[in-house]
């Protein structure tokens, strides 16, 4: 028995759809026929999945276009090269950074931390740890953050090392969380967009950039740096 409503195909070598077209009988017999209204609205569930399989497709369709694309692990050239460019900014639209940086025991720069998400964002970067003006060692950042986020933030950050002991506790450990391990002060600018490093008292001051200069209200806490291989 034919299915309810399917169309008969042409055999091959037979008569052709346009030729079908011209012909008085009837496609579907007439004992097979069904109602139009009916046949739209004769199976409401299997509607209302449709509906919701294309909301589905929608939506994964717009996290594909929002969610970036992966990103290979930079070389060693590369992060230098971002770490030395980051410094030379840092230096230029901040008045007081140079001379900050020379009392720093080490220097901490990531010059590039991506911010990305939808409902559940995560931030990454990679860096390079300087000391005496040379990388030192490499790590990465990693923290999660949540919330409704749509698009993509990018920043720089500059965590500075201003004595030996809090060095070397960051140097002694593969994963050092802000924190938990250790407490990072972010600076802000004065009056006169300048770093009064008279008053920097803290053993471990961070800076948090954006390509407009430094960013405030905003936290490394949570934040997980680990060391990596380059």
């Amino acid at each position: 028995m034919r299915e309810v409503g399917s169309l008969p195909q042409p055999a091959a070598g037979g008569i052709g759809w346009s030729q079908m077209r011209g012909r008085s009988a009837p496609l579907i017999s007439n004992s097979a026929m069904i109602p139009v209204h009916q046949h739209r609205t004769g199976n409401p569930e299997g509607n209302i999945t449709m509906a919701r399989n294309s909301i589905w497709i929608a939506l994964f369709s717009l996290l594909a276009i929002l969610s970036p694309a992966p990103t290979k692990a930079a070389s060693a050239y590369e992060i230098d090269a971002g770490v030395h460019d980051t410094l030379d900014r840092f230096f230029y639209k901040i008045g007081g950074a140079r001379e900050l940086a020379h009392k720093a025991v080490g220097i901490l720069v990531f010059p590039s931390i991506v911010k990305a998400g939808f409902g559940f964002g995560g931030e990454y970067g990679e860096g390079a740890l300087l000391i005496g003006g040379h990388p030192a060692a490499y790590y990465n950042t990693v923290s999660a953050s949540f919330g409704f986020q749509l698009g993509v933030q990018e920043r720089s950050v500059i965590i500075m090392f201003m004595t030996p002991e809090a060095l070397a506790q960051f140097r002694h450990m593969a994963d050092w969380k802000v924190g938990v391990d250790g407490s990072v002060a972010i600076v802000t600018v004065g009056i006169g967009g300048s770093i009064d490093t008279n008053k920097i008292t803290s053993p471990v001051v961070g800076f948090i950039l954006d390509p407009k200069g430094l960013m405030y209200n905003l936290t490394l806490e949570g934040s997980k740096i680990s060391r990596i291989n380059r």
